[in-house]
């Protein structure tokens, strides 16, 4: 009996860069029906090859088969043409277009037919869009939505999911899984990239394991552990962060009371009536679904956001006001920002490392006399780069050339050279892999025992639960009460995040008494 046709295969494909040889003769097969999982570490070659097959990026060598026969997949367009669908991990949204507007590029039909199309396909796969809401005014999460739904509505034969997951709550999560199991029923192939491992455990048939660029090992991560697949991917044991009991003197170092805000997009959450604290030598953690006013959130706290003092709102820091500081106000008193969105906020994306690094670090030295310091600022961002294991071409290597989890080590290392007072983290590890996230997080424990107050924003629930000391939920732009994490589990919060703060209170006892 003969061997069923792969949909794509691709053979010794190569894609060398002046710095890095991003893909080293990869042989990959994805059958029809078949999600097949692509892992390796940031930087192993997992981006570069997605968009190989995509048509964004030309191999060097190697060959490609669509359904049996050779193609040169030359553009997107071209892409889309033979059936092929991407997720992307870094979006390609226009700001100023609404979402509807911005799935009509890719997917024919009026705007009235598709914002029609658009509210049944939230309704049936969970991805709640609205089609009228401009994309400049959502969240990561929101703007992740548009992505899945704009490659689904295209009904493609193989679809890339490159960290589809990454800013879905848990619920989202499942009801993905099962769209993405209907739709492999179907023979539609899906190629599905994760660093969340259980996830690929759970849903994928085949995992291919890269690592430097190259292929590893092709598995049934079905019959694998965790353990197993991470050291496949990165060559030895992960061990997790160490999370002692808090540190310093534990007075109120940042402190939000009050707060409330009408953004001018309709379509953006309110803040009601916000209050929280954060103390020196812990973590607090801020729990929610995506949309429901993180991102106004820290706008606030970092300063893009200036409050009006004749509001009744109050952003304190140490019992100074600066709720009326900007950005660069703010971190002269040792407030740093680490947000959500990587290139753009985080970074110049045609800038390299060495002039990213001095866009939020200038008060540490790197001016002079009104003069920058490049030689000061050139070693920063080096030793950023060696500390934090970035995986690039050095301080001369541009943002955008870096892979997203790569990008987020650099810029999470950049303000924690600071030394801040007080650090906020919008999605700290959002697409980082396995071995990248715990250094992560244990530079923020490292951080809060120094005796810092550390807020973080996280969609990831066991994030919070491993490194924070204090936990509240966000809904609908109001904010619960605060909560010690050891008094409550994550299904308590799940219930919180549905809306459900009384649930927060409904603490296992026994779980706190054991903890002492």
């Amino acid at each position: 009996m003969a061997e069923p046709t792969p949909l794509l295969r691709l053979r010794g494909v190569t894609k060398a860069y002046p710095a890095v040889l991003a893909n080293d003769a990869v042989d990959l097969d994805v059958m029809p029906g078949e999600i097949h999982a692509v892992l390796g570490e940031n930087g192993a070659g997992k981006s570069t090859l997605m968009k190989i097959i995509y048509g964004s990026v030309r191999p060097d060598a190697g060959t490609v088969e669509w359904n049996g026969q050779p193609v040169d997949i030359q553009s997107p367009a071209m892409a889309r043409e033979l059936g092929i669908g991407m997720v992307f991990q870094h979006f390609s949204l226009f700001d100023t277009l609404t979402a509807a507007e911005n799935i009509s590029l890719a997917v024919p039909g009026t705007i009235a037919e598709l914002s029609e199309r658009i509210r049944a396909a939230s309704a049936q796969f969970g991805l709640d869009v609205e089609p009228g809401a401009r994309v400049q005014s959502m969240t990561v999460g929101e703007r992740q939505r548009i992505e899945i739904l704009r490659c689904i509505l295209q009904e493609p034969r193989l679809i890339i999911m490159d960290e589809p997951t990454s800013v879905l709550p848990p619920q989202g999560i499942l009801k993905l899984f099962e769209t993405l199991r209907a739709l492999a029923s179907e023979g539609i192939g899906i190629v599905f990239i994760s660093h969340k491992l259980d996830e690929i455990r759970a849903l994928c048939d085949t995992a291919t394991v890269m690592r430097g660029g190259r292929v590893v090992g092709v598995v049934d991560p079905r019959v694998e552990d965790a353990q197993s697949l991470t050291r496949m991917m990165i060559g030895r044991e992960i061990a997790p962060p160490t999370h002692g009991a808090e540190r310093g003197d534990r007075h109120t170092v940042l402190e939000v009371t009050g707060l409330n805000y009408t953004p001018e997009d309709p379509f953006a959450t309110v803040l009601k009536d916000v209050h929280l604290s954060v103390r020196s030598g812990e973590i607090l953690g801020i729990a929610g679904v995506s949309g429901n006013g993180q991102d106004a959130l820290t706008r606030a706290l970092a300063g893009e956001i200036v409050l009006r003092s004749d509001k009744g709102s109050s952003v304190m820091l140490e019992g100074t006001p600066i709720g009326a500081l900007g950005p660069d106000g703010r971190r002269a008193l040792g407030v740093n920002f680490i947000p959500e969105e990587r290139l753009g906020r985080g970074a110049v994306p045609i800038h390299t490392l060495a002039e990213n690094v001095g866009l939020t670090t200038h008060h540490g030295g790197l001016v002079k006399w009104g003069f920058l310091r490049l030689g000061q600022r050139r070693q920063l961002a080096s030793d950023t780069i060696d500390t934090m294991d970035v995986r690039c071409g050095g301080p001369d290597a541009t943002a955008q050339s870096l892979s997203g989890g790569n990008l987020q080590k650099f810029i999470v290392g950049r303000e924690l050279a600071l030394r801040p007072k007080v650090l906020i983290a919008s999605q700290p590890t959002w697409g980082v892999d396995v071995g990248a996230a715990a250094a992560i997080r244990q530079k923020l424990i490292d951080l809060r025992d120094e005796g810092a107050a550390v807020l973080i924003v996280s969609e990831e629930l066991e994030e919070i639960f491993e490194i924070c000391d204090r936990i509240q939920v966000m809904f609908r732009g109001r904010l619960s009460e605060a909560v010690r994490v050891r008094t409550t589990d994550i299904n308590h919060v799940g219930l919180a995040m549905a809306g459900d703060f009384d649930a927060l209170h409904a603490a296992p006892v026994e779980k706190e008494a054991a903890l002492g």
